[in-house]
């Protein structure tokens, strides 16, 4: 039997629900209150608990959403002409996206028996094969070394990212390092 579709007050509670999570989450952590997410989002803790039954269900959808919408990104940026460009725009997209997940991923690991065990696996399948489009039409292109592989690039997005997440202003730190190790260190190659 199909689900029935939200009302639209259940849907605008539950759409506030996860952008509150994902500031808190950015915010706080992946060990953000529950209650102070419900208060950022101006539902009661009820209303949380009946879409998100645990913190598990509200980790992963965050992190869902989160994967989701950097896809999109990167097949927003497939049209743009400049591929090397659209390449670069989307590595700062996942540096920032794992900048703000702050202990996300670890906690879903955690969760994973009471979880769905294939969330990270198919949501690395989904963000390998978004960044390895960009990356093929900016290889084709010429705009970045054929040996380049998006394994590589996502490792060097995650290890910074991983570096900068508990700085006061990890996204710019991580940006900052991106440019650096995309760019070099040599005068006149800034960004």
């Amino acid at each position: 039997m199909p689900e029935r579709p939200m009302r639209a007050d259940a849907r605008r509670n539950y759409e506030r629900i996860l952008a509150a999570a994902a500031a808190a989450i950015a915010q706080d952590g992946a060990e953000a209150s529950l209650e102070e997410i419900a208060r950022r989002a101006g539902v009661g803790s009820a209303t949380l608990h009946r879409h998100f039954p645990s913190r598990q269900a509200l980790l992963e959808t965050v992190f869902r959403d989160k994967v989701e919408t950097l896809c999109a990104e990167a097949h927003d940026l497939a049209a743009d002409p400049d591929t090397g460009r659209a390449l670069v725009v989307w590595l700062r997209a996942v540096v920032t996206h794992a900048v703000s997940n702050r202990g996300l991923a670890t906690s879903l690991m955690r969760g994973s028996l009471e979880g769905d065990p294939t969330l990270g696996a198919t949501c690395h399948t989904m963000i390998t094969n978004a960044g390895g489009e960009l990356l093929a039409r900016a290889r084709e292109a010429g705009a970045v070394r054929a040996d380049v592989e998006i394994v590589d690039l996502l490792t060097l997005a995650n290890a910074i990212a991983l570096a900068s997440e508990q700085e006061p202003d990890g996204a710019t730190q991580a940006g900052r390092l991106l440019d650096l190790a995309l760019n070099g260190v040599r005068p006149g190659r800034a960004p």
